[in-house]
């Protein structure tokens, strides 16, 4: 069976090129090489992803549609910036959408994300990616998705400079093998959720 993944880009930029884009190309290349078919990359800062905790927030919120997209997805990437050592605001509104699946459960007490696989892509000029990745894992397997091992590649450049990860002419091996184990890794879960799902506790 055909894996696939969805990837929501959490830059604050609405448009133009972005650090976050890069890195999650990255990922997305490395999944490939494991039978894994990136079905589109969603700029979230270009949409009118309303606040709040549920899947619908009314006229004109651009949540239903993306929520959609996550749900048909295996493996969820989740791309995110560092400011000011924190995740972008996009991708904390994207958790505080998310959270909504707590009460969309079926009669085994499954959220519509059990059985879905997270990564995370992150990228900064400042410490940061590791309290990004708790944080970000914490909610996120909160609400019923499945971490592998290795789930997060971030590059970090050096502090208050101006080289972003997009300006790199090469992606260093480190940030690279990153992507690879956590490719091959969430490959391989999300192929085994697939085959058997969590059976509930209910």
């Amino acid at each position: 069976m055909a894996l696939t993944a969805l990837a929501l880009n959490c830059t604050l930029k609405p448009e133009g090129e972005s650090s976050t884009d890069r890195m999650i190309g990255l990922i997305a290349e490395a999944l490939a090489k494991h039978g894994v078919a990136l079905t589109e990359t969603i700029r979230v800062a270009a949409l009118d992803v309303k606040p709040g905790v549920t899947s619908d927030e009314g006229a004109g919120d651009a949540w239903p549609a993306i929520r959609e997209k996550i749900v048909a997805a295996d493996i969820l990437i989740v791309g995110t910036p560092v400011w000011m050592g924190q995740m972008s605001s996009i991708a904390k509104r994207v958790c505080e959408r998310l959270d909504a699946f707590l009460s969309e459960t079926d009669d085994q007490g499954r959220t519509p994300a059990y059985g879905k696989v997270v990564l995370a892509g992150i990228v900064g000029n400042e410490d940061g990616a590791h309290h990004i990745a708790a944080t970000l894992f914490q909610a996120l397997n909160d609400v019923g998705f499945t971490v592998p091992a290795a789930a997060a590649t971030y590059w970090v450049g050096e502090a208050m400079q101006k080289v972003d990860f997009k300006d790199l002419p090469k992606v260093p091996d480190v940030i690279a093998d990153t992507a690879k184990m956590a490719a091959a890794n969430a490959a391989h879960l999300a192929g085994l959720l697939a085959a058997g799902r969590y059976p509930g506790g209910r």
